[in-house]
Parts: structure tokens; C-alpha cells; sequence
């Protein structure tokens, strides 16, 4: 009996000493909100801070994918469930103009990250820039918030806007490969048409063909690209980009409609070295 009773303490003893163990080395799941992004930067009211981030930390010409998180100023908690619609606008001299960008949603397994893209068609100069305004709900009340940001020229050709054989002016933005890889790259673009100075929606039922070229190298192309078609999705456009080598290479591009017909860009030939539209990768 004397036996089976110590038995019986040190197993609780061993169960306590576990239990408490445990407890005390448990810490709480905390998501990282911030992971693979950098902050660009806040745009304030007298209520909240609105975060932007990216994956380089900063804007460029063309396609952007953009994450946000708004701080109370009062509390320094971020807002969990906001409802947020955003307004890029180019100042021109004389003019301005909105550009192509998506709605603003929640971020998949994210507590305060909301995310969405914008393309810039042009860049900043030194009499132009860009502003963007932040319109946001929470618990019934509306705020807004905007500010200027910084959008400079990117390195490379990344987007292309024209005006097509049917009077509509579209823009065409490179989204993927972002690291382009001696591969089979899957390639991903953005087609857009501007119906007004501010509306700037999504083309559908188009196809973008591609012959990628090295202009150094003989203009040589590549095997086995498979051109774009939009998908049902996410309403952007997929194909395949075949880079056989590093170095700079010049993706020309022909924009057909629904009835196969080609409202920019020339097929590429001996005495065609180049299509009028096209994108630009290095690597």
C-alpha cells in the first residue's frame, strides 16, 4: 500500500511539475502581419495612420502590389475590420488623370493587413506627381486620408499604354516574372482600357501574343512561349516566357481583340526587328 501511494504522489508530483512547465514556456500566436514587406510610407488624418507597404519598400512606374494597415493614433491598436477603397490621381500641369488599380481587400491569414494593386502608367517629374487618397470605414464611420507619393521611373519597361485600331486607349503592365530565371517563366500581365479620365477598368475576353528577342545577341528568340488569355480568376492575363539565357531581353508584344484582331504591335521579322509595344527584363 505504502508503496502504491508513493507511486501514486510522484506521478503527480511528475504531472504537476510538467503542467506547470509547460504553461509557463507557452507563448501566444502572434501573425506576422509585416512578413516580406517594407513600409513606404504612412499617410495621416487627425484619427489615424495609414500604413503603406510593398515588397522593395518604395513605388514604381507600372505594376505595384500594395499592402496597407491603418493605426488608431488614440489607442495604437490597428483596425481589424475595416472597410477601404483607395484613388490613385496623376497632377498634371493642366490636367489629371486616374490609372488602372484594384479593390482593397483583407489579406488571406493576415489580423489588420489589407491588400490590393495599383499600375501606374507614367511617372513622377518635377512638375507632375501622384497623390493618393485613402477612403475608409469602421463601425459605421467614414474617414479619409491622402497624400502625395513618390512613383519614379522604373529601370525597365514595365508597362506600355497606347491607343489601339479602335480609337481606345489601353495599358498594357508586366506583373510577372519578378525575378526572371533562365526558364519557363509564368508570365502574368495586366490589360486595361481607360473609358474616362478616372475609370480605367479591366479588359476581357483580349490576347496578348509575346516573341521575346535578345537585340544583342542577333535578336534571337525563344522555344515553347505560350501566349497570354485572361483568366476567369483574378481577370488577368497568364501565359509562359521562355528565357534561354541571362542578359537583357526585349518581350514584344501584339494586343488582338476577341475577334482576333490585332489593335497594336507588329509581328517580328527581318525587316521588323521590333514591335512598337513590348516589355523590358535584365537579369
Amino acid at each position: 500500500m505504502k508503496f502504491q501511494l508513493k507511486n501514486i504522489a510522484l506521478l503527480l508530483i511528475t504531472a504537476i511539475t510538467f503542467s506547470s512547465c509547460t504553461n509557463d514556456n507557452e507563448t501566444p500566436f502572434v501573425a506576422n502581419e509585416l512578413q516580406g514587406i517594407t513600409k513606404i510610407q504612412e499617410i495621416t488624418n487627425d484619427t489615424h495612420i495609414v500604413e503603406l507597404y510593398s515588397a522593395t519598400g518604395s513605388l514604381q512606374q507600372g505594376y505595384n502590389a500594395i499592402s496597407l494597415r491603418i493605426k488608431n493614433k488614440i489607442t495604437n491598436a490597428y483596425e481589424k475590420n475595416a472597410t477601404i477603397t483607395w484613388a490613385p490621381l496623376m497632377q498634371m500641369t493642366t490636367k489629371s488623370h486616374a490609372c488602372p488599380y484594384s479593390a482593397v481587400a483583407k489579406t488571406v491569414g493576415k489580423e489588420t493587413l489589407y491588400n490590393g494593386y495599383i499600375v501606374f502608367q507614367m511617372a513622377e517629374n518635377t512638375m507632375e506627381h501622384w497623390s493618393l487618397t485613402v477612403n475608409y470605414t469602421i463601425n459605421g464611420v467614414v474617414f479619409t486620408a491622402n497624400k502625395q507619393i513618390s512613383v519614379p521611373a522604373s529601370a525597365k519597361q514595365r508597362v506600355t499604354n497606347f491607343t489601339g485600331t479602335d480609337g481606345t486607349k489601353y495599358i498594357v503592365a508586366l506583373i510577372d516574372p519578378v525575378t526572371p530565371k533562365v526558364a519557363t517563366n509564368d508570365m502574368t500581365v495586366g490589360v486595361f482600357k481607360m473609358e474616362t479620365m478616372l475609370l480605367f477598368p479591366v479588359v476581357d475576353g483580349f490576347k496578348v501574343k509575346i516573341d521575346p528577342r535578345m537585340p544583342s545577341m542577333s535578336n534571337h528568340g525563344s522555344p515553347n512561349n505560350i501566349d497570354l488569355t485572361q483568366s476567369i480568376t483574378d481577370k488577368l492575363y497568364h501565359g509562359k516566357l521562355s528565357l534561354t539565357m541571362t542578359g537583357y531581353w526585349k518581350i514584344n508584344l501584339q494586343l488582338l481583340n476577341a475577334n482576333n484582331e490585332v489593335l497594336k504591335g507588329e509581328a517580328i521579322t527581318d525587316l521588323v526587328p521590333a514591335s512598337s509595344i513590348y516589355f523590358e527584363v535584365e537579369f
